[in-house]
C-alpha cells in the first residue's frame, strides 16, 4: 500500500473510531473496541475498501500509534482522541515534571482565560516532547506551544493518564 492509501484509511479510522461510528452504522463496545470483520464489511458498504492486511499495516506503521488491536486482531480501537463516550480503561500515571500541548496561535487568548479545555474530547492530551506537540499545534495554524508544570499539578491532586500510546 502506497503512503497516500495508509494516510486515506488513517484518516477514516480516525473519524470512525474516535467519533463517528454511526456514518458506517458500527458497533463499538463500552471501551472503544469494534469488530474488525464487521468494521471491514461496513467501511466497503460506504466506498473505503481496504483489507485485513491494509489495516494491519495502517496499525503497525502509524508513527502516533492510533490505532491497536487487541491480542488476537478480531477487534481494533483508538488509543486516544474519543470525542464518544467510551471507557478506554486508561491506568493513571506519575507525569515527568514537564509536559507540553501544542496548540494554534488563535486558542491562545481563550486558554489564558479558561486554562486547557478538552471540549468535545474525553481528556486533555498532552506531548512528553515539544516536536510532537509543534506537530500538534500545526495543525490549526500558526503553533504556540505550552510548557506544562505537570509535577505540581499531579501534586496538587490532578490525575494524570497514560494512554495505549504511551502519551499522557
Amino acid at each position: 500500500m502506497n503512503e497516500i492509501e495508509n494516510k486515506r484509511i488513517s484518516k477514516f479510522l480516525s473519524l470512525i473510531l474516535r467519533h463517528q461510528p454511526e456514518i458506517i452504522e458500527l458497533r463499538l463496545d463500552e471501551n472503544g473496541w469494534a469488530e474488525v470483520n464487521e468494521l471491514i464489511t461496513k467501511s466497503a458498504k460506504g466506498r473505503m475498501h481496504f483489507s485485513f492486511e491494509d489495516l494491519e499495516e495502517v496499525v503497525e506503521t502509524n508513527n502516533k500509534k492510533r490505532f491497536a488491536f487487541n491480542e488476537d486482531k478480531t477487534k481494533i480501537r483508538a488509543s486516544q482522541g474519543h470525542s464518544i463516550a467510551i471507557d478506554l480503561a486508561l491506568k493513571v500515571a506519575q507525569p515527568p515534571d514537564f509536559l507540553y500541548h501544542g496548540t494554534a496561535q488563535s486558542n491562545i487568548s481563550s486558554i489564558l482565560d479558561n486554562g486547557i479545555e478538552k471540549r468535545s474530547r474525553q481528556h486533555v492530551h498532552l506531548s512528553a516532547d515539544k516536536e510532537t506537540a509543534t506537530k500538534v499545534g500545526m495543525r490549526h495554524g500558526k503553533p504556540v506551544i505550552l510548557t506544562i508544570r505537570t509535577k505540581e499539578m499531579h501534586d496538587d491532586g490532578i490525575a494524570f493518564y497514560l494512554s495505549a500510546n504511551g502519551s499522557l
